[in-house]
């Protein structure tokens, strides 16, 4: 079957943050709810992040992977116990993958002091480059889609009926992590190779930022059985839903498969910032749910081998 005339809601947030009528809010938080269960993906706009900060992130990240490869590596985030820094090109490969993913990344963090639970928390790894070109409009970015990570949760709790109140059982120090990306051109990609091959994300919220005008992104159809492209908007974030929150609600929203396959012979910008909880939540919706992994230790089942985590480190979250 085919995707044609398929496409994802795109659902405005302005009646939720800033409601005119008493049914704004609801009015949002059933698109939503209607939206996850349909598709796992929705499209917002309205969402509240300056247009400005996010063409400011995109020259930011233009700046980071244009620095010469060797400076790059020694940022790598294989010689970090918070898995923050870079990742070049070609070392990330998925179980069942013919070839690695083709693109190039860099992850960011909390910014906490001191490194603990085997770098679950901790400082992140800054590249060389004046403050006013990465880091401020990086870190300011990861401020504000991380609080939007977090409206969608309550969003999403909402429309199953839960208070906004379950977050102050999950969410006292969350994970919240981003991943900057860069895509090479089709000519520098192998035949058959992805940018990222077909993947659900294991955990919470995933808010997305495509570069506009630079398609890539494809999302599976169950019901159609087909990959569905979803064009880069501007001023349009993508969020998706992953398999914790699946889990967590019973099915009753979806994790999805997605893939990113760069379409244009030119660089692709995206951004990806990711809200869970914390390391030792466990489900907060069902107290009574039999399966008692906590998001410290669905994260080290998913990335264990991607991850440098001593033995210590897992003892203290828990081995799942």
């Amino acid at each position: 079957m085919s995707s044609e005339g398929v496409q994802l809601p795109i659902i405005d947030f302005t009646g939720y943050l800033a409601p005119k009528s008493p049914d704004d809010q609801q009015n949002v938080i059933a698109q939503v709810r209607d939206a996850c269960r349909e598709y796992g993906f929705f499209q917002v706009k309205g969402h509240g992040i300056p247009l400005a900060l996010q063409q400011e992130l995109l020259k930011s990240l233009d700046r980071l992977f244009g620095m010469p490869k060797e400076e790059k590596m020694k940022l790598s985030y294989l010689e970090n116990p918070c898995r923050r820094g870079y990742e070049a090109s070609g070392m990330s490969l998925r179980e069942g993958d013919a070839m690695p993913d083709s693109k190039e990344a860099y992850y960011l963090g909390r910014e906490d002091p001191v490194v603990e639970l085997s770098g679950f928390y901790g400082p992140n790894v800054w590249p060389n480059l004046p403050e006013e070109q990465f880091r401020a409009p990086v870190w300011e970015y990861y401020q504000k889609t991380g609080q939007l990570g977090k409206t969608i949760w309550e969003i999403l709790l909402q429309g199953l009926g839960h208070s906004t109140d379950v977050m102050d059982a999950f969410a006292k120090r969350p994970l919240v992590q981003m991943k900057l990306i860069r895509y090479p051109p089709t000519s520098a990609t192998l035949p058959g190779q992805f940018g990222v091959g077909a993947h659900n994300d294991f955990g919470g919220v995933t808010v997305l930022l495509q570069q506009p005008g630079k398609d890539g992104l494809e999302v599976w159809l169950e019901k159609q059985q087909a990959w569905l492209a979803v064009p880069a908007l501007e001023d349009v974030y993508v969020i998706n839903c992953g398999d914790m929150i699946m889990n967590w609600t019973g099915g009753q929203y979806k994790s999805v498969r997605h893939r990113v396959i760069n379409k244009a012979d030119s660089e692709r910008l995206s951004c990806a910032t990711f809200w869970h909880g914390d390391v030792f939540a466990t489900n907060p919706l069902n107290p009574e749910d039999p399966n008692k992994e906590s998001v410290g230790q669905l994260l080290v089942k998913r990335f264990r081998h991607q991850m440098s985590i001593h033995k210590e480190g897992l003892a203290q979250v828990g081995e799942a």
